[in-house]
């Protein structure tokens, strides 16, 4: 019996089936999406601590560069992940003052044949905000310091960085159709052999940004070359070569100058020059600023060619679990192993005399009580022995004029079966002789 309060029967299930399949479902989506998080690394924090890369929103940060070039169609990603410097696509990389040179090039080198690579230098040392201005100032922002030294052996060695002060007035740059301002007179140019210049000083003296002239072809970047038309016709140049390009006054695509339309536009067109193009990807790097995380299981399981395997698991899983939630039928209640009742009680004796198949102990009985039951419907003296009362029943039988077997014969097959079969066979007859006399 269940007792009702309050419109709920005591025992009974307080959830739906609904509501179970959505907590079910809900749970199982937010495990994976936790797993996908650990994985990739999204979700893990943001590294906008004021330094210099992709999501530094300082002045010394590249922000605003990497939300221009998304805004402008390209495929922008700001990657921790060290595989994926190896993608197809522009790579951009700023690199920290301190790193070694040598982790720079093989970055480079290994992209080679891949895709092209832009390479911005450091040139600021960033400073907290000074106390009043801490109230004021944004998570990220910065103020900048000196210049940082910058000491990179084993990465293009044959070049050499200068730092030079120009008058406010004369603070700026020019390349191929574009020209803007500097936010500072502090200029750093780079210069050496083999450096093709691609935005100067406004006197021209001074290289900017440039790419190495080794060997490959890059008709993009010629045409945006300030010395004039690069490629040769009928020159031997390696087809399957990406171009590393270097830009040595950061603050010609930082935060800072990139409130100005012109280094936006620069910007877009150093992308375009290296050969991607609106829907293509540029991955901005921040693995050597120090946020790169090691590959594990479960970033190899969310990437291609793991992940077709990770989808057939979870689809699976799926099939599994809608199988257990939709069970075939009703639970299954398991019997008791003693019943109650009287009932249970003559189950329970048939089935341990099943058990031990001892049949033959069952016929003397029946056909006694039959007997007793005989002798009180008919009225016959009682004490008499069985062979003289069987005598009885069988003279009241012919009496009434039935035909069949008489009562001590029945009663001689109950005493001799041996079998199930000749039991019931002989139980039943002698049942309807017992209504035959009783009616």
């Amino acid at each position: 019996m269940n007792v009702k309060t309050k419109g709920v029967a005591v025992g009974a299930n307080p959830f739906s089936l609904w509501a179970v399949l959505a907590m079910v479902v809900l749970g199982a989506l937010l495990f994976v999406a936790l797993l996908w998080m650990i994985g990739t690394g999204i979700g893990m924090g943001t590294a906008n601590d004021g330094k210099a890369h992709a999501e530094g929103k300082g002045l010394n940060g590249y922000a605003a560069m990497a939300d221009y070039l998304e805004r402008r169609g390209f495929a922008v990603e700001a990657t921790r992940n060290p595989a994926a410097l190896k993608r197809p696509g522009l790579l951009v990389l700023t690199p920290p003052a301190i790193i070694k040179g040598k982790e720079i090039d093989k970055i480079v080198s290994a992209r080679r044949s891949i895709g092209p690579t832009l390479v911005i230098a450091p040139k600021w040392q960033p400073m907290p905000p000074i106390r009043e201005q801490r109230d004021k100032a944004k998570k990220g922002w910065v103020r900048l310091g000196g210049e940082s030294t910058l000491d990179w052996p084993g990465f293009l060695d044959e070049l050499t960085l200068s730092d030079d002060t120009l008058p406010k007035a004369q603070a700026g740059w020019r390349t191929d159709g574009i020209a803007g301002t500097l936010p500072t007179g502090t200029v750093q140019a780079g210069k050496g052999e083999g450096l093709v210049p691609l935005a100067v000083s406004r006197d021209g003296k001074l290289v900017l940004a440039g790419f190495m002239d080794d060997g490959g072809r890059y008709d993009g970047l010629d045409a945006m070359a300030q010395d004039g038309q690069h490629y040769i016709e009928g020159e031997d140049y390696d087809e399957g070569r990406y171009p590393v390009v270097m830009v040595f006054e950061p603050d010609l695509l930082d935060n800072y100058g990139m409130a100005r339309i012109e280094s936006a536009q620069l910007a877009e067109a150093l992308v375009r020059a290296t050969g991607v193009r609106p829907g293509g990807a540029v991955v901005f790097d921040m693995t050597l600023p120090g946020y790169g995380h090691a590959q594990n299981l479960l970033t190899l399981a969310f990437t291609p060619p793991f992940l077709a395997a990770t989808l057939c698991l979870l689809l699976a899983a799926v099939a599994v679990g809608w199988r257990a939630f939709l069970r075939f039928g009703p639970l299954l209640v398991p019997e008791r192993a003693i019943a109650f009742g009287k009932r249970a009680l003559v189950s329970n004796a048939a089935g341990l005399v099943r058990r031990t198949r001892r049949f033959h102990l069952l016929g003397p009985p029946y056909a006694d009580r039959a007997r007793e039951r005989l002798v009180a419907a008919l009225a016959l003296p009682r004490g008499v022995d069985a062979e003289h009362t069987d005598a009885a029943i069988d003279r009241a039988l012919a009496a009434r004029g039935a035909d069949g077997e008489p009562f001590s014969v029945i009663a001689a097959r109950l005493h001799a079966a041996g079998r199930s079969h000749d039991l019931l066979k002989a139980a039943r007859d002698l049942h309807a002789l017992e209504r035959t006399l009783t009616r």
